[in-house]
């Protein structure tokens, strides 16, 4: 796929990975639909895009864990720009905790709101955006990419349970994706971040961002450019799909 004058939606596309996939796109043509639920910092990066050198960025609100929202989000993005040719399943919370903890004689549980509302979003919010895309590129007749933001948590990260299953669940529906999808002509492939330099880490304790860092090979928390870059390559490299790239530094959970 060459990137210039292809539309390309992105979930959680006003902050952090998103924004930054979203302005390394744009800068390369790419024609963008991002998606997300804070209006101002949307039309900041979608001012940014533009900046960067797309000739179209448009912001669209939408909760990716309300079917009706993105069945309505998806016809809109095709309606506005004549076509879909990719997607970046990026939107994702945290709701961390342990399932069962004790902690001065006081026993206390992972809610089954915090469980709910990171399934609902990390993983139902991506089989939504996915389908509904999907639906829509076979209907148009394109050849597509969706691209997943799994992660290394995937793999089971204590306080996370939430979030190990929804990562882990996305990984596996890549590769059911893909499978499924390949007859259309539409890539289904994911990237698996480590640690990354965005605003969730950087807020951190400057002894526990110390701490993350030392575990980590390569001593440093990746950028989020070089998610953006590991994007462009599945997006551009017409044989990649069914695969999750790991991009952690080394770095093993």
């Amino acid at each position: 796929m060459q990137l210039n004058d292809k539309v390309i939606i992105i979930t959680g596309g006003c902050q952090g990975l998103g924004r930054s996939m979203a302005e390394y796109l744009a800068a390369r043509g790419a024609r963008l639909a991002l998606v997300d639920l804070n209006a101002e910092k949307l039309d900041d990066t979608v001012t940014a895009c533009r900046a960067a050198g797309s000739g179209e960025a448009r912001a669209y609100l939408c909760n990716v864990a309300k079917e009706e929202e993105v069945i309505r989000m998806v016809s809109q993005v095709a309606g506005d720009f004549g076509a879909i040719n990719g997607l970046v399943n990026n939107a994702g919370i945290l709701r961390d905790g342990l399932t069962v903890k004790l902690k001065d004689g006081e026993l206390s549980t992972l809610s089954l709101a915090q469980w709910q509302a990171v399934i609902d979003v990390n993983l139902t919010g991506v089989f939504l955006c996915t389908r509904e895309v999907a639906a829509k590129m076979v209907e148009q007749g394109n050849h597509g990419v969706i691209i997943n933001i799994s992660s290394i948590s995937r793999a089971g990260n204590m306080g996370q349970a939430n979030y190990s299953a929804a990562k882990a669940g996305v990984a596996a529906d890549t590769v059911v994706w893909a499978k499924e999808l390949a007859r259309y002509g539409i890539r289904v492939a994911a990237i698996a971040p480590g640690f990354i330099e965005t605003e969730m880490t950087t807020s951190m304790r400057p002894e526990a961002l110390e701490k993350m860092t030392a575990s980590i090979p390569l001593k440093r928390m990746g950028k989020p450019v070089e998610i953006a870059h590991a994007a462009t390559f599945i997006f551009e490299n017409d044989y990649f799909t069914g695969r999750v790239i790991d991009l952690d530094g080394g770095l093993r959970l």
